[in-house]
């Protein structure tokens, strides 16, 4: 039997975006994908494997950014030196495989896992590699044919937007080519096969996980941190872009705040200084608040730093997962391993992750009235507060401890390496 090569080294590539060592979640292209990234290369790191993060380098932010002993974030430049949506950046990435290969010479480094993250991380994993003549894994993350579906639309402007067709074209070359994919949830092994007509054995279902030492309920004698919140509030948490549900929220939580005097609506997420797409998805926002007179009772926080974001979820009577398009929902384990009750949407993948009615509700965010009505029913139900409360904290411990992940993934390299 031929020996097994010994995991010592990772090559994580997730290029598009802002990857930092402490990421400003909520920037544009800068939401979960980061997050999981991060925490899955903190946690290999910590079973004493090194771990370097490929991403791409640009507003002249620095080559190499630790993260902790073993993990780094490694910046290479592609393209002209300013940001770049992720759907207009594809002509850069055959030059940044050039710098990767090159630095990667340079520093005389050797992995013997590539693992690429979302489909330009894919593309670029895939040529790396053909290169050195070695596999590559892949995490899709989400999916352009699913997004495409979800989303709707003029078909047209969607194509403009999104870049539905190249995407979709290189997903179907990357899935081949991969040698084996992880998915973070059953729903997205099942739309390979429905929305790509791909099927094989080598996919495995490995979940986002959760820091639970740091999203966790206060321990005894703990005071929490002040913030400027309402007294009682609904928390949801996101990038700011137009898939994210919030204009369904609005218009649920206007029937919400007519039963439920006093609650408001807080709205985290978003840049420390947004650019233009994200201002102009948020005055779209401020349109409905005014259509709907919320404006007394919908708070936009932006950007929540770490330090404060676990007593965001944990001072919530709820928190809420409305979008229309979302391959897993991280922020709702988040919520979770802090105790805070979570109503999630059923065009999330981590539904499947879910009980119904025990450690969350799942509802249908286009229905306003359901939609509603489930938040109605925490709010006013103190019972069912408890109920959701409880189970919620169990699961995100049972099922979504980060190091549990990382041993699950250095696993199933292990099988192919």
């Amino acid at each position: 039997m031929a020996k097994r090569a010994r995991i010592d080294r990772i090559a994580h590539l997730s290029v598009h975006g802002y990857f930092d060592p402490e990421p400003i979640l909520g920037r544009t292209d800068t939401g979960g994908q980061v997050t999981y990234v991060l925490e899955l290369a903190k946690h290999l790191g910590r079973l004493g494997i090194d771990v370097d993060i490929y991403t791409r380098q640009f507003e002249g932010r620095e080559r190499i950014a630790p993260v902790s002993e073993r993990v780094r974030v490694v910046r290479l430049p592609c393209g002209p030196d300013e940001f770049i949506r992720k759907e207009d950046i594809f002509p850069y990435w055959d030059e940044y495989v050039g710098n990767m290969l090159a630095f990667m010479q340079e520093e005389k480094l050797r992995y013997p896992v590539f693992h690429g993250h979302y489909w330009d991380a894919g593309y670029v994993s895939m040529k790396v590699t053909e290169q050195l003549g070695q596999p590559f894994f892949y995490t899709a993350h989400s999916l352009g044919a699913w997004k495409q579906e979800q989303m709707g639309g003029d078909p047209d402007e969607m194509e403009r937007l999104w870049k539905f067709s190249e995407r979709i074209h290189w997903e179907n070359i990357i899935f081949r080519k991969a040698i084996a994919h992880t998915v973070t949830t059953e729903d997205g092994k099942a739309n390979y096969q429905r929305l790509y007509g791909f099927d094989t054995k080598d996919v495995e279902v490995i979940p986002p996980g959760v820091d639970i030492e740091r999203f966790r309920p206060l321990r005894d004698g703990e005071n929490e941190i002040n913030l400027t919140t309402p007294e009682r509030y609904v928390f949801a948490l996101s990038r700011i872009d137009s898939n994210k549900g919030h204009v369904e929220l609005l218009r649920a939580f206007a029937h919400v705040r007519k039963e439920c005097p006093g609650v408001h609506l807080v709205i985290g997420g978003g840049s420390k200084n947004p650019k233009p797409h994200e201002l102009n998805v948020i005055r779209s926002f401020r349109e409905v608040i005014d259509e709907l007179e919320l404006a007394d009772s919908v708070i936009f926080t932006g950007y929540i730093s770490d330090e404060d974001l676990p007593a965001y979820y944990r001072k919530a009577e709820l928190f809420v997962l409305p979008s229309k398009y979302e391959p897993f929902g991280m922020t709702t384990t988040e919520a979770m391993s802090c105790g805070t009750p979570p109503v999630v949407t059923q065009f999330g993948g981590i539904r499947r992750s879910l009980s119904d009615g025990q450690d969350a509700l799942l509802v249908d965010v286009g229905d306003e009235d359901a939609f509603a009505g489930a938040m109605i029913r925490v709010l006013n139900d103190p019972g069912v507060r408890a109920r959701l409360s409880r189970n919620a904290l169990a699961t995100a411990r049972g099922k979504f401890s980060w190091d549990a992940i990382a041993r699950t993934t250095l696993d199933f390299y292990r099988r192919y390496v």
